[in-house]
């Protein structure tokens, strides 16, 4: 009767039939630390995902074959073998959406996503005028305790994501957003989608996030802002309608409490303003005069923390 080899006996074999070079070159160097920054990386992005629970599953199963083929369980080891085809693709079904995430970062990131990005024009994404109107209408709205939703698209696109709401294609003025989001309308469920200083659409569906460690303070409305952000590279404005607060969902974080100075520095981050290169004018005899810029003596419209709009005196004898 045939024996089953023995632990010891198995280490021994790994070790005789391990290939060990004898010259290493500066190539395989660099493969071994290109394999362990992807195995870290996969790792990292494993751990934040369901597949870190499936993961440590799979490890259980195959120290469990492991075991089998060290004592010899021929139909454990037959029925892994044809279970296993199978088992890939079920793991790749169930990762899904994890593995679209990881494709759309990887996209998002490649060198080839910041040269092909021809969406930015001469004042970056957004004029400097539509963050003054959409900071005046989220101070508005934060005062009334209006609920909201905006999300300022990058460089994805949000077709996707427009076609679930009903198109719009306006100019951003505080106004039309106070009118989309006033209560008992019918724009204002969902989310507004702002591109290029427009409004695309209205009453756009979000997809909610699956992240488990979210606040439970947090409610639908910054649910689907953090699962947008997690899937594309947006940032998502959220006011909440209970508090009041002002908060801006982007790269699967969220950011919370802002005030008019915070939100104008979080869309002057994503606006993406081309550096102006100075001009330098010589006089004549040589001496370098004070740089010109372009639109000098204009500065960039910001509305103060504590003041939401500017005040009408129509509006105020109406009021009064």
């Amino acid at each position: 009767m045939m024996q089953p080899p023995s632990l010891f006996g198995l280490f021994d074999f790994l070790f005789d039939n391990l290939h060990i070079p004898t010259l290493i070159r500066w190539t395989d160097v660099v493969e071994v630390i290109i394999i362990a920054v992807l195995t870290y990386r996969l790792l990292v992005w494993i751990k934040d995902t369901r597949a870190w629970n499936l993961l440590k599953g799979l490890l259980v199963i195959l120290v469990f074959f492991a075991i089998a083929t060290i004592f010899n369980m021929s139909t454990i080891l037959w029925l892994g073998q044809r279970v296993f085809s199978v088992a890939t693709i079920g793991i790749v079904v169930v990762l899904q959406p994890e593995l679209r995430r990881a494709l759309d970062t990887l996209g998002r990131n490649s060198f080839l996503a910041s040269v092909g990005d021809l969406r930015k024009g001469e004042e970056g994404r957004f004029s400097d005028k539509t963050i003054f109107e959409i900071i005046r209408a989220c101070q508005e709205m934060s005062r009334a305790r209006t609920g909201a939703l905006i999300v300022m698209a990058r460089q994805q696109t949000l077709q996707a994501y427009e076609l679930t709401g009903i198109a719009i294609d306006a100019v951003v003025t505080s106004q039309l957003l106070l009118n989309i989001f006033e209560k008992n309308t019918p724009l204002h469920d969902g989310a507004v989608i702002i591109d290029q200083d427009r409004v695309r659409a209205a009453t756009c569906y979000l997809p909610i996030s699956e992240n488990m460690d979210i606040s439970k303070d947090l409610g639908t409305r910054h649910r689907a802002a953090l699962g947008l952000s997690e899937v594309t590279d947006t940032l998502t404005i959220i006011v909440s309608e209970e508090t009041g607060q002002i908060s801006v969902a982007c790269q699967g974080e969220i950011r919370r409490n802002l005030d008019g100075d915070a939100l104008h520095e979080e869309l002057v981050r994503i606006q993406d303003k081309p550096q102006v290169q100075e001009k330098k004018k010589w006089s004549i005899m040589g001496i370098m005069k004070q740089p010109e810029r372009p639109g000098q003596g204009k500065p960039t419209e910001k509305v103060p923390a504590e003041e939401g709009r500017q005040t009408d005196p129509e509006e105020d004898s109406h009021e009064a």
